[in-house]
């Protein structure tokens, strides 16, 4: 009975303090008013129910042992009582009521998107989210973010693989996070390109469906600069476990900077298109590219996972006429899970790809130069 009582004063005494966000089945208060909210929701709701159930299996515990048949005790009747019917029809009303006013008002609060400082576009595609700044100080400013390359290889390890070298973040690091500024209204725009997708963060406090031809809304206000990592929480393909979210939050000043630096790698990016790349400098660039938008599919070592993804490695795509490849790339192969990279990929990034699967894996049939998807688009 000691020990006992020692383990119910210990859980009550844990129950009642501040650290209930900390425990390893709640849920985490988050970085934004709206999590808080939630979060402060939870609370309440989980408490009430606590007192209820206290309430309504003590009136049981203590009626099964003070009235039971061997104590010569009788059944009331409330049949047709109308004291009871008040009170069993009015309580619940009350605590729903008293549950649904501030639901309500979150609720309402997490779909008011006016009055945003700037907005973002997500776009999810198995298996990486594009992020498009429609308007703000990085407006025009548009990424492709999926798992980096390191993780990427890291998911093909077996089972007893050392994944200590990757930390607390093993496959929850991309090659290009979210940025957004501290302090400022972020509204954003989601949908999806093939499958129905879903961006979650935990630490803001709501997911939403990215659905293809719908567009969805939703918006955040981070006031501290920091990292949150969230996924996809839609089924959404064989690889819906590697498509992590990673937001960076900055201070103003560091996101004016972070801005600046897009907008030169925009522009560099842009010149050289119109340039003539060397075969050294597209497989280079190429298996960048590659290993973050292809090799989910078709593998790392061009082999596919046929028959959904077929192999490049000796195909005749890859080996075939460079006009075919071009525009397979460019707007994918409808039916299947070959999606179009048009308005993905720049015309130098498209270049580079294509000329490393035609010459990688022992496939020999030349390169691509970016004017030739310039002039292909």
């Amino acid at each position: 009975m000691r020990k006992l009582a020692g383990i119910l004063s210990a859980l009550l005494v844990g129950a009642f303090t501040s650290a209930n966000a900390d425990y390893a089945l709640n849920m985490r208060e988050g970085v934004t008013s709206t999590s808080q909210s939630v979060y402060d929701l939870h609370m309440i709701i989980f408490w009430v129910c606590c007192v209820i159930g206290v309430v309504v299996f003590g009136a049981m515990i203590y009626s099964i042992i003070n009235h039971r048949k061997s104590k010569g005790a009788v059944a009331a009747q409330f049949h047709e009582s109308t004291t009871m019917e008040i009170l069993w029809t009015v309580v619940p009303i009350v605590i729903l009521v008293s549950m649904a006013i501030p639901a309500t008002s979150t609720l309402l609060a997490m779909e008011d998107t006016s009055d945003a400082d700037m907005t973002v576009k997500v776009t999810g595609i198995q298996w990486k989210w594009k992020y498009d700044y429609v308007d703000g100080d990085a407006s025009g400013i548009s990424m492709i973010s999926s798992l980096d390359a390191k993780h990427n290889e890291a998911r093909l390890l077996g089972a007893d693989a050392d994944l200590s070298q990757f930390g607390d973040n093993y496959l929850m690091e991309v090659d290009n996070p979210l940025v957004i500024p501290t302090g400022k209204k972020v509204r954003f725009l989601l949908t999806a390109a093939d499958v129905i997708h879903s961006w979650w963060v935990p630490d803001l406090g709501w997911k939403k469906d990215a659905i293809p031809g719908f567009v969805n809304e939703a918006w955040t206000k981070v006031d501290e600069p920091g990292v949150y990592r969230g996924k996809c929480a839609e089924l959404c393909g064989k690889d819906h476990g590697f498509m992590p979210i990673v937001v960076v939050a900055k201070a103003p000043e560091d996101y004016a900077k972070w801005v600046a630096e897009q907008k030169s790698v925009a522009e560099a990016a842009a010149a050289s298109a119109d340039r003539e790349w060397t075969k050294d400098e597209l497989l280079a660039k190429g298996e960048q590219v590659y290993n973050t938008n292809c090799a989910a599919c078709h593998q790392a070592n061009g082999k596919g996972v046929p028959p959904a993804f077929p192999a490049l490695a000796g195909s005749a795509i890859a080996n075939g006429d460079a006009a075919a490849h071009i525009s397979l790339v460019l707007d994918g192969k409808a039916g299947t899970a070959m999606a179009a990279y048009r308005n993905l990929l720049n015309d130098a990034d498209l270049a580079a790809v294509i000329s490393y699967e035609r010459n990688a894996w022992g496939n020999s049939a030349g390169i691509v130069q970016p004017a030739a998807i310039k002039a292909a688009r």
